[in-house]
């Protein structure tokens, strides 16, 4: 009964989608707009760009040198950086009450301005290139995780810490055996969340700041007119984003089944 209705919702939600598509391409059709080509015509572009090579290289084109893996280098390491500091971060800050204090107030101000309007100024630093991508991104995405990760290590069983204490277990192995576990679903909630914001901001700073990946495949096609290669780019995003939030889910079902498990066992 449970898988079947999985593959209900699962065929529903792909049916919404297919008829989404089917709108689209009938009303970019009637109104022949030059700025909105169909869902056919996209593909046909994204094809030209990015799968246009031999069978030998998986139909993998040039394009995909130039756009799409300069691109996911600059996604992953800002988004691995903005992660790991976070939750180190995070967990000092939930573990140690005076540090969060003396803190507290200054990551509420840096969180409170916009990652956008930095981006001048990390171009002033690191001029155009991977490092001021990279500083972008890690900027932006860094807070969930962080704030999750606080969130996370204060709700630690006072019981589970007391026992630690009598039994004199050292404080790596204690944060390691007892607190991670126990943050870790608020720590990977976190993590989709930075996941997304870091695909944002990976298209936000080749928009102004690179001369190769996604972001500047689609300034440029826009600069020049050429729609259909901007809307290949926006589609080639949102499959990515796609893509990666399904492969973290899948880590997250998998490192968690422990406390789906829990949770079900509870309900």
């Amino acid at each position: 009964m449970f898988a079947n209705s999985k593959l209900i919702a699962f065929v529903q939600r792909w049916l919404v989608f297919a008829i989404f598509v089917l709108i689209w391409q009938w009303a970019a059709t009637v109104t022949n707009n030059v700025v909105f080509p169909t869902p056919l015509a996209i593909v046909r572009k994204a094809q030209q760009l990015w799968l246009d090579g031999p069978p030998s290289r998986l139909f993998l084109g040039s394009g995909v040198n130039t756009d799409i893996l300069p691109s996911i280098g600059r996604l992953a390491g800002g988004w691995a950086i903005a992660s790991v500091v976070g939750i180190v971060l995070g967990i000092a800050l939930g573990l140690v009450p005076v540090l969060a204090d003396y803190a507290g107030a200054v990551l509420a101000f840096m969180r409170a301005v916009p990652p956008v309007m930095l981006v001048p100024v990390f171009l002033v630093l690191f001029h155009i290139g991977t490092p001021m991508q990279l500083a972008t991104i890690v900027f932006g995405s860094i807070w969930p995780v962080l704030l999750n990760s606080v969130d996370g290590a204060r709700s630690v069983d006072p019981i589970k810490a007391d026992t630690a204490r009598a039994y004199r277990i050292g404080r790596l192995r204690w944060i390691v055996s007892v607190v991670l576990p126990a943050a870790s679903p608020k720590i990977f909630a976190g993590l989709r969340i930075n996941l997304a914001f870091a695909l944002i901001l990976m298209v936000v700073s080749e928009l102004v700041g690179s001369a190769d990946g996604v972001g500047y495949q689609i300034t440029n096609a826009e600069g020049t007119f050429d729609y259909r290669t901007m809307w290949a780019g926006i589609a080639l995003v949102s499959v990515l984003g796609f893509v990666l939030n399904r492969l973290l889910v899948a880590v997250e079902n998998r490192a968690l089944a422990w406390h789906h498990s829990t949770r079900l066992l509870e309900g």
